[in-house]
């Protein structure tokens, strides 16, 4: 798990005007709030009074209320009210009452926070959707849904092209057609991650909507690629012109158990009619959780559950998997540059029941008075040499 990227908290339309409510990202407990504008803030949800989680509280004006002594808390972290204090306790809360506050930005219904420190001009972007708002496209609304799993696991996943055949009929031919192989993969770097084209052959569409589209066997392009990460993006082209493209952030709760939140979109089975669309957008929405359903069913049993920490040489690893290996050295990228949490030694502090951490914000950089301290992160060290799989 990374600090430094953007990660979806939660959907737009869950978080209400009148009431915090709790999230749990990277292995720590956040509270979203809405202020009196409806702009939505993201804190660290640990009082530093007492240690009560403010998304029990209540909203109170622009700030979220401590449940258990009523301590406010404004969009940016501080502490403005400490109502022991009486008539004081507005004018008097001392440097340190403040609590980590993230940037948080909405797009696409979906609420995204910067879990880092870094300020804004080096801060890696959120994964942009192209197609958004783009006339003769038509957007699902945001779907999200909850594994037992690690969030490189399903993020390899996405990047896999050799489990269609096998995981996805619709995909693929289950491995009973003859001369089955993985064909060239095209690749593209960027400068978040990178993306690949396959060319693949796929069997007839059953969905009677599908069908309309695509009812023959033959080459299907898939382009896929990932953006930071935790974000993957998935490009199914039916036929030359007809085309779904999808955006999924894997957000890990922890390292054991991740929501994964997908924003569908595609430029055909757009009827005029009311009726006829929502239909239209309701069997689309079945079908991509029917998809992420048969990925489930595998991903859940990996074991181990988590990628093995030698990354190349615990697993026997074949040319199809580029991808894979590229991903794993964008990992290590950003090993080097310290960001990833240093996992075991939180759960070593977590198991005495005593300490509590917090995820570093931007005001770190400015201010050096507070009272939890910065989540362990591993000890930075060099990339090692790129990967390489078995006769690549």
């Amino acid at each position: 798990m990374y600090i430094n990227f953007w990660y979806a908290a939660e959907r737009s339309g869950k978080l209400a005007a009148d009431a915090p409510i709790r999230v749990r990202m990277l292995s720590h407990e956040f509270v979203l709030f809405r202020d009196s504008k409806g702009k939505a803030h993201c804190l660290s949800d640990t009082c530093i009074h007492r240690g009560a989680a403010l998304s029990g509280g209540k909203i109170k004006g622009d700030c979220v209320q401590c449940p258990y002594h009523g301590w406010q808390y404004n969009g940016d972290g501080r502490c403005v009210n400490i109502p022991s204090l009486g008539p004081e306790g507005r004018t008097k809360v001392p440097p340190r009452g403040q609590v980590d506050a993230y940037p948080t930005e909405e797009r696409y219904g979906l609420i995204f926070v910067f879990l880092g420190d870094l300020p804004e001009q080096e801060r890696p972007p959120i994964m942009p959707i192209p197609e958004w708002d783009k006339d003769g496209w038509r957007a699902s609304a945001a779907m999200d849904y909850h594994w037992d799993a690690n969030y490189e696991r399903a993020v390899e996943n996405g990047l896999d092209p050799a489990h269609n055949e096998f995981v996805h009929p619709t995909h693929g031919y289950s491995g009973e057609r003859e001369g089955y192989k993985v064909n060239e993969l095209r690749f593209e770097q960027h400068e978040h991650g990178f993306s690949f084209v396959h060319t693949f052959q796929a069997p007839p569409l059953k969905n009677w909507i599908m069908k309309r589209i695509r009812n023959y066997d033959g080459p299907l392009d898939v382009g896929t690629g990932h953006h930071g990460p935790n974000g993957l993006y998935t490009y199914i082209h039916l036929t030359p012109t007809k085309w779904f493209h999808q955006y999924v952030w894997e957000t890990p709760v922890d390292e054991h158990y991740l929501r994964t939140f997908l924003v569908s979109l595609r430029n055909c089975i757009i009827p005029k009619n009311k009726w006829l669309l929502g239909i239209a957008d309701k069997q689309t929405d079945k079908r991509n959780f029917a998809i992420a359903e048969q990925d489930r069913v595998v991903i859940e049993k990996l074991d181990p559950v988590c990628t093995p920490a030698e990354r190349s040489t615990r697993e026997l690893l074949m040319p199809a998997d580029k991808a894979i290996l590229l991903y794993r050295e964008r990992l290590e990228q950003w090993d080097a540059k310290g960001w990833r949490i240093d996992a075991d030694e939180l759960k070593r502090m977590h198991a005495k029941r005593n300490v509590v951490y917090a995820i570093p914000s931007p005001a770190r950089r400015e201010s050096k008075t507070w009272v939890l301290d910065p989540v362990p992160l591993v000890e930075p060290k060099p990339a090692a040499q790129p990967l390489r799989a078995v006769g690549a």
